[in-house]
């Protein structure tokens, strides 16, 4: 299915306006996240505890409350600093989100378990080798109620065909708005930074922030593009493609042209795209080309990566994402969607295919760890 290009021009060489793979059918509109429960999210793990160890797994539910402050309120509770406490990924405020974060083992089962924090349950605690990072997971599964529709019927409908779509051909695999910053410009601000010989902002996170946001930048360009040429499951000479699954992610190859359409058309395998950097493997032939004809359009080169350091120092990102289980019903006065996303993926860029216009609730980086995967 070849994608049809939005009409609307971009006004700032940061401002992109996405193209649909679903383009051809009509959106359903409506709103997330009315009520705190339409939005839900349930982390997967990478690994279950072991058992023992020097670390507490503490399996936690969250309501109205982003990472950071949960996290800060545990480390306040447990008189220990925020930065003993690990987590794997970032979820969202407005939300109720189930995910596990560790502590050190030496505050003990019972100081855990004891935890009164206001919107914040103890599921579990289990004691585990190693404090956990960010990456550590397998994705997440999401519950959405999406309200304020039209006419559920029709509606139903056109997410059922959307649905279809998207179970055969995968997602686009934008960075969601939340990449961006509330303001939006956390690109345009990195720009002036690297390419523009501004100061950096002094505090090490927001530098790290908006290095991230520009590679995003980059990357939804360059998917943007792909999308609109009809080529997001089909194979551009010199792709550097990379398989889905527990053993594949982050490991893109060369893949072999005679092997390339058919490895696509199963689902199991994509070609990936820029996330720029001193590090990042390159493709070659017209892949490569096209690579660096965004660059280019955007005023941007290798020098402007290189000046973030670690910061940024590049990577690849997969083209498209297969949800998991993806399902639409019918629920009182709304359409409910059930699926999982791989780590990175948003669930936001997932609703964008059914509701064709912002359906609210996208401030915060609900669905994304904060690995640039």
């Amino acid at each position: 299915m070849v994608a049809r290009a939005v009409t609307a021009q971009a006004t700032e060489w940061s401002d992109l306006v996405l193209p649909y793979l679903t383009a051809d059918i009509a959106g359903i509109g409506g709103r997330l996240r009315v009520a705190l429960d339409d939005f839900r999210v349930e982390e997967i793990a990478a690994y279950p505890p072991s058992g023992e160890g020097d670390h507490l797994f503490l399996r936690i539910e969250k309501r109205d409350m982003s990472t950071p402050f949960a996290v800060d309120r545990i480390a306040r509770a447990l008189k220990i600093s925020a930065r003993d406490i690990g987590y794997a990924g970032m979820k969202d405020r407005h939300a109720v989100t189930e995910q596990t974060l560790s502590v050190p083992g030496r505050v003990g089962e019972a100081a855990v378990e004891a935890l009164a924090i206001e919107g914040l349950t103890v599921r579990s605690v289990a004691r585990h080798q190693n404090k956990l990072r960010i990456g550590h997971l397998r994705g997440n599964r999401f519950t959405l109620r999406l309200r304020q529709l039209d006419d559920l019927d029709s509606c139903y409908q056109r997410a059922i065909a959307v649905a279809s779509v998207l179970q055969r051909e995968g997602v686009p695999n934008f960075y969601g708005s939340q990449r961006f910053g509330r303001e939006g410009d956390n690109a345009t601000r990195a720009r002036a930074w690297l390419a523009g010989g501004g100061p950096a902002p002094r505090d090490h996170t927001l530098r790290r922030l908006l290095a991230s946001s520009l590679q995003s930048s980059v990357f939804n360009r360059w998917l943007s593009e792909r999308l609109t040429a009809g080529l997001l499951a089909r194979y551009v000479d010199g792709d550097l493609a990379a398989r889905f699954g527990p053993n594949g992610e982050g490991r893109p190859w060369a893949v072999d042209p005679s092997e390339a359409e058919a490895l696509y058309a199963t689902g199991g395998v994509t070609a990936t795209g820029p996330m720029p950097g001193p590090k990042m493997p390159r493709p070659t032939g017209e892949a490569l080309a096209r690579e660096e004809a965004v660059m280019a359009a955007m005023g941007l080169d290798d020098a402007v990566f290189a000046r973030a350091g670690a910061l940024a120092e590049g990577t690849r990102r997969a083209a498209r994402v297969f949800v998991d289980g993806l399902d639409v019903s019918r629920g009182e006065g709304c359409l409910i969607f059930r699926f999982g996303l791989p780590s990175g993926g948003y669930a936001t860029t997932v609703m964008r295919e059914f509701c064709k216009v912002a359906a609210g609730g996208d401030e915060d980086a609900a669905e994304a760890s904060e690995s640039a995967t």
